[in-house]
């Protein structure tokens, strides 16, 4: 049976997922059941990470279930984290799953902080896993057939989703086992081989020769496109380019076995010989060269039979002509696998662990509708509290309402009482200048976070830079300044943020410093209170008067408008909507969120009604005021008008003004702390982050670093140097070509004992074969002007593995083995391996007047001569950068 090729799986190294993941649910969601549970669901996902990753996977079902089912949930889990390498940051180390790296090759290990990454990686391991299962399956049963196939196409499938995803995932240059190239022609062969298994199955069940033909015939195809795409990439290990080139020539020839055998059946029996001698030059060419990595003998044997019997029934009975392979009509082809389409979820028994987490991108829409909305609000509520504010400057220079109710000229006015009772109600002075002395240390708390945070950034940018002056060009990540712009800007606006509180700290002590003197007045008893405020004259004959009355009835009404503010300021506060939903909603449909219009259609809903009853209560006070002022103007012509009433009713203005001004300044330093409380939970944060992402870049550098100095040790010491013209091949001076010698070194002799190298006897040859691009020619002469040569016909077997062209003409598949197998790449002794050239098949000199063949040896050298290879200098490998 024909051996089957399979893909070894990648290694990872250990992730820490619990404390990130945990530290960043804990910082985003509020505590409560919902954090306990994506907590509990962070450290299922770290357990199914190691079952999936961490321990030696059997070749079996349940094993590629786990494989699948770790891929699903971070597919899952990606919109749900905000993973990056500034944000959450998580490294990835993988190593190369054909381990070609060296000082001489890509790089065997590559760490990332990208979760596409990761990805890619563990859907490289899925479908190498399954190319396992499936060489695994018993293809001598029904099922096995049918389990091989499906594991073939499924991972056909998974290695051209890599091909189509890997550099987006990656954002630079891959590990070559998961490079397009490489897992593009891995898809390509797992496709071959699942059509091969097609084949197989259609042999076992006894279907009809033509079927059978056709299918192999496509599997001979896909062979053929997998072999032509990686015979030049050095990717993949050296076994695969001989196993393929073999399946090609297999399948061709149980193609043209059957085919035969259909000829038979319609008496062509001419065809039937052509056919069958086609197929035996195949496998003879397979038996003679890849006899160490597929075994054809019974398939020789089978076809050997079928020839001599049809040449013994030909010869005594039917006397049919034998065309050439060339003129037969072509195989039909029978694609029945397709490559499985990647679609998570994968596994039947997938479940998300954060099914009830919503995704990153409606996090951050509700975070920008939170902002939206909180805007809102306070343009809303501050509007109110800036006409009440007016309003009360306005009554306070007004010395209303107190004015009315100081007719008497000498007691207290009730107002003014009632204001002295709530200033020593909420503290007095102690109070105020409590929370005066304690913005300062809140101050200086967030400023000490935000230094710490910048340091830490500024401290690794600096050993990024001294190590990136130091290593030049094998620093190969990103530069730690471009990496922080995001972290350096966020903290400028926290910075800025800062300035713009201490300037508003600053208005708010001035103006207490302006009021302090009254406020302190107004926490006095009520006897010493009497006493500060001037007495005047009487005032009585204005009691009675209609001025009187109209104003205390439109004071009234402006109290009544202060007060239903009050109520609409609460209202206001009080409306929530859940955006969520929304936004869920359109992500599903739309596979995007338009935030803007979604937020302010829905603020535009529940707010535009408050809007509007705002600006009523905004004209139904300036109406008020007009109405007010007006009727104080001519309240103040009847009064009578002395100094002493003069002075009283200044400094009750100032006592009047001092109370709304303690209310004004409470309410800022209250909302002052508050700022800065709030703000040193969103500092520690940003301390977090930062935290997390210098330490993960510093466990890269020293992963850098170590990668670096085993590559620096592994450098030669020496410099290159050019081997001397005596130990190479001199350009031979005959016109014809000569066979190539055994060997390119000879030990030295002494010079009385030189001896030329011996030569191998030129080798025997048919007229049949001597067409063959891949035969050597003869040693003997050869005319001038050589007659045209008829294109090589289909019997022509590898190292040219061919396929149905167009008529006359028989395409080449192009390959790089030595027709000589006793001076094939893989039979030549260790210490030539490394300065060979592949072979070039020798092609016929052209005759005078026409241009070489393409490809073709110069006619100035010798076409067999092995060139010396030019030592280069070692390449630099790929290291981890971000």
């Amino acid at each position: 049976m024909a051996t089957f090729i399979s893909v070894p799986l990648k290694k990872s190294s250990e992730v820490e997922l619990v404390k990130p993941l945990s530290k960043f649910v804990t910082a985003t969601y509020p505590t409560g059941e919902d954090q306990a549970e994506y907590i509990r669901s962070v450290e299922e996902l770290n357990k199914l990470r190691k079952s999936a990753l961490g321990r030696p996977l059997d070749k079996h079902e349940s094993s590629l279930e786990i494989l699948l089912r770790y891929y699903d949930q971070l597919c899952a889990v990606e919109p749900k984290f905000p993973f990056s390498e500034n944000q959450l940051c998580l490294t990835f180390t993988w190593k190369d799953a054909f381990d070609k790296g060296s000082l001489f090759g890509g790089s065997v290990k590559l760490a990332l902080a990208s979760l596409g990454y990761e990805k890619t990686c563990v859907l490289f391991n899925g479908a190498a896993l399954a190319s396992q299962i499936a060489s695994e399956q018993n293809l001598d049963s029904d099922e096995g057939l049918k389990a091989a196939a499906k594991y073939y196409q499924l991972a056909s499938g998974a290695f051209g989703h890599i091909k189509d995803t890997v550099l987006s995932a990656l954002n630079r240059e891959p590990t070559m086992d998961i490079s397009p190239e490489t897992v593009g022609t891995l898809s390509l062969i797992m496709l071959a081989q699942a059509q091969e298994v097609f084949f197989l199955k259609a042999t076992s069940d006894k279907m009809k020769d033509a079927i059978i033909a056709k299918l192999a015939n496509q599997a001979a195809d896909f062979y053929s496109d997998a072999f032509k795409q990686c015979q030049y990439k050095e990717n993949l290990p050296k076994e695969v380019l001989p196993v393929l080139a073999a399946k090609h020539c297999i399948m061709q020839a149980n193609a043209e076995l059957h085919q035969s055998i259909l000829a038979k059946q319609k008496k062509h029996f001419g065809e039937e010989i052509a056919r069958l001698q086609h197929a035996s030059e195949l496998v003879k060419t397979v038996a003679s060269r890849y006899d160490e990595y597929v075994s054809v003998k019974d398939l020789s044997d089978k076809i050997s039979r079928a020839l001599t019997a049809a040449k013994k029934d030909n010869d005594f009975i039917y006397h049919d002509r034998v065309p050439e392979v060339k003129d037969l009509e072509h195989i039909g082809k029978a694609a029945l696998v397709k490559a499985t389409t990647i679609t998570p979820p994968l596994s039947a028994k997938f479940t998300d662990l954060f099914e009830k987490m919503v995704p990153m991108a409606v996090q951050q829409s509700m975070s920008v509708y939170s902002q939206r909305k909180a805007e809102t609000v306070n343009r809303l509520v501050g509007t109110m509290r800036e006409a009440t504010n007016l309003c009360n400057g306005v009554l306070a220079s007004l010395n209303l309402p107190a004015a009315l109710e100081d007719l008497s000229g000498d007691s207290i006015p009730q107002s003014i009482i009632e204001k002295a009772h709530a200033i020593v109600q909420q503290g007095g002075l102690q109070s105020i200048e409590q929370l005066i002395r304690d913005l300062p240390e809140l101050l200086t708390r967030n400023r000490e976070i935000l230094d710490e945070s910048l340091k830490m950034l500024d401290d690794e940018e600096s050993t990024d830079s001294e190590l990136r002056s130091k290593f030049i060009q094998r620093w190969n990540r990103n530069p730690s300044g471009d990496l922080y712009k995001p972290l350096r800007a966020e903290g400028g606006n926290f910075r800025s943020v800062l300035d713009k509180a201490v300037q508003a700290d600053q208005v708010v002590r001035e103006r207490y410093n302006a009021h302090c003197e009254m406020i302190a007045l107004l926490c006095k008893p009520e006897a010493e209170l009497t006493a500060a405020i001037p007495s005047a004259n009487p005032a009585k004959t204005l009691q009675g008067s209609e001025v009187v009355s109209v104003l205390r009835s439109q004071l009234s009404q402006l109290e009544v408008v202060k007060r239903e503010r009050e109520v609409l300021e609460t209202e206001i506060k009080g409306v929530t909507f859940d955006m969520s939903s929304s936004f869920l909603t359109a992500l599903a449909q739309d596979g995007a969120i338009n935030e803007e219009a979604l937020s302010m259609s829905q603020l535009d809903q529940s707010y535009g009604s408050y809007s509007q009853r705002v600006q009523a209560s905004l004209r139904s006070q300036e109406e008020l005021l007009g109405n007010v002022q007006a009727s104080h103007q001519e309240f103040s012509s009847l009064k009578q008008s002395n100094s002493e009433a003069n002075d009283r009713e200044e400094v009750l203005k100032k006592l009047a003004s001092a109370h709304d001004s303690y209310i004004e300044i409470t309410s800022n330093l209250r909302e002052g702390t508050k700022f800065y409380n709030d703000l040193t939970e969103i500092l520690l944060k940003f301390q977090n982050k930062c935290s997390d992402i210098v330490f993960a870049r510093k466990t890269e550098r020293d992963e850098l670093l170590k990668d670096l100095q085993q590559s620096i040790a592994r450098e030669p010491s020496a410099p290159s140097f050019s081997v001397p013209a005596y130990q190479t091949n001199p350009t031979p001076t005959a016109t014809l070509p000569t066979p190539a010698p055994r060997t390119v070194f000879q030990p030295q002799q002494p010079q009385a004992k030189a001896q030329p190298p011996e030569r191998p006897p030129p080798p025997a040859f048919t007229p049949q074969a001597a067409s063959a691009p891949g035969n050597p020619p003869s040693n003997q002469p050869q005319p001038v002007n050589p007659p045209p040569m008829a294109p090589p016909s289909q019997a022509q077997g590898p190292p040219y593995p061919t396929y149905q062209g167009y008529p006359g003409y028989a395409y080449q598949m192009p390959m790089g083995y030595n027709p000589y197998a006793a001076y094939s790449q893989y039979n030549m002794p260790p210490t030539m391996q490394p300065n060979m050239q592949p072979y070039v098949p020798y092609q016929q000199a052209p005759a005078p007047g026409q241009g070489g063949y393409p490809g073709g040896p110069s006619t100035q050298q010798h076409p067999y001569t092995y060139q010396q290879q030019p030592q280069q200098p070692p390449p630099q490998p790929y290291y981890p950068q971000q």
